[in-house]
């Protein structure tokens, strides 16, 4: 029996949610794929990752990642990997030469700027404040106020499905169709094609219900293969490129993080060394080194760097080979992991030693576990005033609360499901100085300089 496959020129389409049939006047050369990157590099939204934890706390006297730069890197890596791609596939695909396809490395480059942009302050420690609040916290008594499927959607609060929702949904205030992305840019950053109740154990998911529609919209343009029966929890296939908007990231961070640690000293230039030329044979080793005393780099970091971009360019080379090989059961839905799961044994082992050691030593250190502590608190305590907001809005101090909210999320609306995630969605949106500067205003920790 043959399987049903997903196909490319039904899979990068540059129509835009909410303007299905416009066609609006150009003034300039730029295809709508680089659009979108434009739109999201000019975005607020986007440069408020400037001041968001990726790991670090942010900069002291040692500057390191934070959420913004992170994504560009993986942007940066993204748009290399796409373009790779479609260099690999023209041989095999000829007929999609000079076409959509050959924007691949575009489109992947703009997935990537908008991958983490749904992520709450403190990184992974606040979206589990938001999580906990209505699984272990006060708002365990909201369950029988709200349908299932909300209730689902928000005790599973996950960064990725939050960052969809941002790129589609209509805000209060914003012009109509939130930012209006294309199709295929849209569907590469979903990363888990699915509904929150058929999140599993991870708990992962890729949209709210509120986008449901929007999802499934995109889905049927672009020839998703949906993996549920009609009476069971939405799923569907990933879209292709997001093997490659996850292989960006997976790289970026693993071995970002990595540099990192060693720039703020908890790990050693010669532990960050040993695991940096593991991914390597002996022969290319002595050849990394020759190049180091040739160049004449004696500094610690810039050998690091050097080592860094070598083995960037190593993962990324192995992640192409692995779509390539693979394109069949990515196309028809039956590929099983990440790329970065299928590279070969060497440099996986050496992949995996890196995680390993950065979970021992990188994200159970005291300066990582500190932020995510008062993360934590900052958000629960946040999620317990601002919620009690929405819930009783006609108490004083509720409406002093709910009068300093933006006029773009919909705090005041009539129903209790749309207050309630109107203050997740601005609560999500917070940077991290600007969560704490809320956590101690209403505390009264301090007071308003005037």
């Amino acid at each position: 029996m043959q399987s049903i496959m997903m196909n490319w020129q039904q899979l990068i389409s540059n129509k835009r949610l909410g303007q299905e049939h416009r066609h609006p006047e150009r003034h300039d050369d730029r295809t709508e794929f680089k659009r979108d990157y434009d739109r999201l590099i000019f975005s607020a939204p986007f440069r408020r990752l400037q001041n968001k934890t990726q790991v670090f706390p942010l900069p002291g006297s040692v500057f390191v990642h934070n959420r913004l730069t992170h994504s560009l890197e993986v942007a940066s890596v993204g748009m290399s990997l796409g373009n790779d791609i479609v260099q690999q596939l023209i041989r095999r695909h000829p007929e999609l030469a000079n076409g959509l396809f050959m924007e691949i490395g575009q489109i992947v480059a703009s997935a990537c700027l908008a991958h983490d942009m749904g992520n709450p302050p403190f990184g992974h420690s606040g979206e589990k404040a938001i999580q906990s609040f209505f699984t272990e916290g006060t708002g365990r008594s909201l369950e029988t106020e709200v349908s299932p499927q909300f209730w689902s959607d928000i005790t599973h609060f996950e960064g990725n499905a939050n960052a969809f929702r941002l790129l589609t949904h209509q805000f209060q205030g914003r012009r109509p169709g939130g930012f209006v992305m294309t199709y295929s840019t849209l569907a590469s950053i979903v990363k888990y094609p699915f509904s929150s109740t058929a999140a599993g154990k991870k708990g992962k998911f890729g949209f709210f219900d509120s986008e449901r529609g929007s999802f499934v919209q995109i889905a049927w343009e672009l020839g998703l293969i949906r993996k549920s029966a009609e009476n069971e929890p939405l799923r569907y296939a990933r879209h292709p490129l997001v093997y490659l908007v996850e292989a960006a990231d997976d790289i970026c961070y693993e071995i970002m993080d990595i540099e990192d640690a060693h720039k703020l000293k908890i790990i050693s230039y010669e532990d960050t060394a040993r695991l940096l030329l593991s991914f390597f044979d002996e022969n290319t080793r002595r050849l990394i080194h020759q190049r180091v005393i040739d160049e004449g780099v004696t500094d610690p970091n810039e050998k690091v760097v050097y080592l860094r971009a070598r083995v960037i360019g190593l993962l990324e080379s192995e992640c192409v080979r692995v779509f390539c090989d693979h394109e069949d059961e990515i196309l028809s839905g039956t590929f099983e992991g990440s790329l970065i799961s299928h590279i070969s044994p060497m440099a996986q082992e050496a992949y995996r030693q890196c995680s390993q050691l950065s979970v021992e030593r990188i994200y159970r250190s005291k300066p990582v576990l500190d932020v995510e502590l008062s993360g934590y608190q900052i958000i629960q305590t946040l999620m317990e005033q601002f919620i009690e907001a929405a819930v009783h809005p006609d108490r004083f101090y509720s409406r002093q609360l709910i009068g300093r909210v933006s006029s773009q999320y919909h705090i005041s609306a009539p129903d209790l499901e749309t207050r309630l995630m109107a203050v997740i969605d601005y609560i999500s949106g917070m940077t991290d100085v600007y969560a704490l500067d809320e956590y101690q205003k209403i505390s009264g920790i301090s007071l308003p300089v005037v």
